[in-house]
This record gives C-alpha cells, structure tokens and sequence, in this order.
C-alpha cells in the first residue's frame, strides 16, 4: 500500500526549492536529506498553464529527474523516485530541495506530484496513543452515543495540532482536532473514531 506523505506545491526562488504540504506526522524524518521517495506524478492532471509551457507529467517509469528547458517547447519529465537534498521550514511550510532540480523551471514542473512511501517501510508507533495517518483515513467517525458523523478523509498536519478532515455524508468536510478532549478514543479493532465535538465545531 503506498502512503501519501506530501504533495509537491509551488516553487520557491529561483534554485529548486519547492513547497510541499506535508501529510505525515514525521516529517522530520521522512523528508531528511537523502532520502528517497517514490512518486505519483499522474495523480494531478495539468493545468492549462503547464500544458502551454510544455510541463509532461509521465507514469511511474524510468525517467530521467527534471532538467532546465533549453528553449520553447522541451518537456520536463517527473522521474519515478526524487532524492531529498536538503529539507527545512520556512513561516510554517515545508521546503524541499531535491536532487537534479536546479532552478525554478525544475521545480514548476513537479507542482502537484505526491511523494509517497510504502507502508510495509514504516513502522508501527511504539505509543499506543499515537497513529499513523492510513491508520486512521477511512475509519467511521461516531459520537459517544454511536450517532454516525462521517468518515476521516485524511489527517491534515497544523502547526498547532493534528486535524482529522471529516468527511460528512451529505458531502461536506469539516475539521477536528485530533485531541483527547474531542477525540477521546480510536477503535482500530473496530473501524472507528469516537469524537465528542463542542457545539458548533461541525459547522464551521
């Protein structure tokens, strides 16, 4: 199973740094230097503006990492595996250098792609009171009193604390923090987060 761990956003300067939005509750260390970290460069279709400027997003393959273009035209190509050169947080964002993207043309054209890792690679918290995110999206979310609210979407990670994006049947999403005061248990054995939402929380 391969778990999403970031999505690549917009470049940052002018020397391949990019902004990523981080989806795991270690990015320390899944984003230190020299790692290596697969990627699924399809799972954002591009834009207008990438298909004018000739951004190509290819299938998990072997491809070469991204290369300044040499003039009107020439193709960027996601390659199947980006190596983390250098990693830091910048006003509360994740920035990324990766080997191979040099400038910001480099970086534009990996806008979008999911950096993913495989689940058998990571291993279970050694805290009974701590989860991994795919531990957790998809399970039922229910009230103490087992009425049904929705179902976790996926972990979104704040500078202040964890959220669980809900995902409410009529379609909605809403956010709850992943605390015990409002999130007092989670039944893995039995598929499901009991949250004890204040008033209002659901509606914002």
């Amino acid at each position: 199973m391969q778990l999403v761990i970031g999505r690549i956003g917009k470049p940052h300067g002018v020397r391949g740094e990019v902004t990523v939005e981080v989806r795991t509750d270690e990015p320390e260390a899944r984003f230190a230097p020299g790692t290596v970290l697969r990627t699924e460069p399809g799972a954002t279709p591009p834009t207008a503006s990438e298909r004018s400027t000739g951004v190509l997003r290819t299938e998990s393959g072997a491809v070469p990492p991204p290369e300044p273009a040499d003039g009107p035209g020439v193709l960027f190509r996601v390659p199947a595996e980006l190596t983390i050169e250098a990693a830091r947080w910048h006003q509360g964002r994740m920035l990324v250098a990766f080997d191979g993207v040099l400038d910001r043309d480099g970086a534009e054209a990996l806008r979008g792609t999911l950096l993913v890792v495989d689940s058998a690679d990571v291993e279970p918290p050694e805290d009974p009171e701590e989860f991994h995110d795919h531990q957790l999206v998809g399970l039922a979310v229910v009230t103490p009193t087992g009425e049904r609210l929705g179902e976790v979407a996926r972990i979104d990670h704040a500078p202040s604390s964890d959220l669980l994006v809900l995902r409410r049947p009529e379609g909605r999403t809403a956010l709850i923090p992943f605390v015990r005061a409002i999130v007092p248990e989670v039944d893995l054995a039995g598929g499901r987060v009991i949250v004890d939402p204040p008033a209002g929380l659901l509606d914002l």
